[in-house]
């Protein structure tokens, strides 16, 4: 009962939406808004007298806030809520990487005995605040963009958008089994028996531990309130951010990139990963969180794709199932944000490449010399062998996909190199050279 009075009160402190709403605005910022509206992050009006209609001052609210932001971490590192006991979220999001894997491997291992691979490579945790709910049509806000533009599906959390709320998307690694291979009943027993079980207790009441789904929702829900820490997931801290608000001035090679990067008849990159701050005045995600389908090269070291008749269609699935009689999804996968994107070591929903050089050259030369990326069977090239030629209508075929072989490759191996320079400014923690 606690818990539900702290979420219901911590939602009317922030203007109407849930700490559930997280990963769709402004619930994210909530308890840290002031403390975050430096970077450019909205402020969020806070109403005393509505939480008080819950029985709770904003203080207390924002005192329950902080008990389940370290709880959270707390859960978030410890692996005895997976079925192996050895695997906690941040083995595969580790905070060194931005949340991402620390080793280079296509797919993460886990699973009962740590040894059964994914099937999609580890995206990042990072600034998953940001992200809108799932729309098939979405359109901006009047704040942020034009309304009047239809941007197509978009949104959701994971490769296919498939939930909407952080606590949705902590309890898909925890019960899978090919993750960390958990039951509601099996998290329940670790937290009770873990060293912060009574600070769980006094977060979520005295007889959360009665109830195993009570337990289970009460772990999902500290988990999506550590992720929202925004110290921590979207500090909003790298030199770009810096650039932006005057306050750091780029390299020559930099400069080369950025340009390079937004200009709409070479990489045409800015088109999915806005850089520019939005109308409301607040930091650039570096995605515009639509789902689009690219082509890229079938993984064939996934244990999934032995089988040549397997196909991950993202949005259609077969994970996500709502889609999957929707063939116009077929083969989209959301575009992730390019923040910390020097940090990462495996790139695409497969997980294929391994450095940002592939990844550029993929781009730049898919459609020049697509024999570089895909099988050449007999003399012919095998275009976009992981997606069934019936979905092939729905790949994007705008810049850089917009040329035919024979034509120059987007960019030069130069060119490759400064929007590599500039990719680097987005990573968190710079600081200015000291004099």
């Amino acid at each position: 009962m606690l818990a539900a009075l702290a979420l219901a009160a911590l939602a009317a402190c922030d203007g109407g939406a849930s700490p559930a709403d997280g990963a769709n605005g402004a619930g994210a910022r909530g308890a840290n808004a002031n403390a975050n509206a430096g970077n450019g992050a909205k402020l969020v009006k806070i109403s005393t007298r509505a939480a008080a209609t819950h029985g709770q001052s904003r203080a207390e609210v924002y005192a329950q806030v902080r008990r389940m932001t370290a709880l959270g971490k707390q859960i978030f590192f410890d692996p005895s809520l997976s079925g192996s006991g050895k695997m906690s979220c941040a083995t595969c999001h580790s905070p060194d990487r931005a949340f991402t894997p620390a080793n280079a491997l296509d797919v993460q291992m886990g699973g009962a005995d740590m040894h059964r691979p994914g099937m999609r490579a580890v995206p990042t945790l990072k600034y998953l605040q940001a992200v809108p709910a799932f729309s098939e049509h979405y359109h901006d806000s009047d704040d942020e963009g034009d309304e009047s533009v239809d941007a197509g599906p978009t949104g959701g959390l994971t490769w296919d958008g498939r939930v909407d709320h952080g606590a949705d998307q902590a309890r898909i690694p925890l019960l899978s089994s090919f993750e960390m291979a958990s039951t509601p009943h099996k998290v329940t027993a670790a937290v009770r028996a873990a060293p912060y079980a009574n600070a769980f207790r006094e977060a979520f009441g005295e007889h959360v531990f009665d109830d195993e789904d009570a337990t289970f929702k009460a772990v999902l829900k500290s988990l999506e309130t550590f992720e929202q820490a925004p110290d921590v997931f979207y500090p909003y801290s790298s030199k770009y951010d810096a650039y932006l608000a005057g306050k750091a001035t780029l390299t020559a090679a930099e400069l080369r990139g950025l340009q390079l990067f937004n200009d709409e008849k070479k990489g045409n990159c800015a088109s999915c990963h806005i850089s520019q701050r939005a109308k409301d005045g607040s930091p650039p995600q570096f995605s515009d969180f639509g789902l689009i389908a690219v082509g890229v090269p079938r993984n064939r070291a996934l244990a999934v794709n032995r089988d040549p008749r397997f196909f991950d269609l993202g949005a259609c699935g077969p994970e996500r199932t709502d889609l999957d009689h929707r063939e116009e999804f077929c083969g989209l996968f959301r575009t992730p944000t390019l923040r910390n994107v020097t940090l990462k070591k495996s790139f695409f929903h497969n997980g294929i490449y391994h450095s940002l050089e592939d990844v550029m050259r993929f781009y730049s030369r898919r459609d020049t010399n697509p024999q570089e990326f895909y099988p050449v069977v007999k003399g012919r090239v095998r275009k976009f062998d992981d997606l069934p030629r019936r979905y092939w209508t729905n790949l994007n075929t705008d810049a850089p996909f917009d040329r035919k072989p024979g034509d120059a490759p987007v960019y030069t191996e130069a060119e490759i190199k400064d929007v590599i320079a500039f990719l680097g400014t987005l990573t968190d923690g710079w600081q200015p050279t000291a004099h």
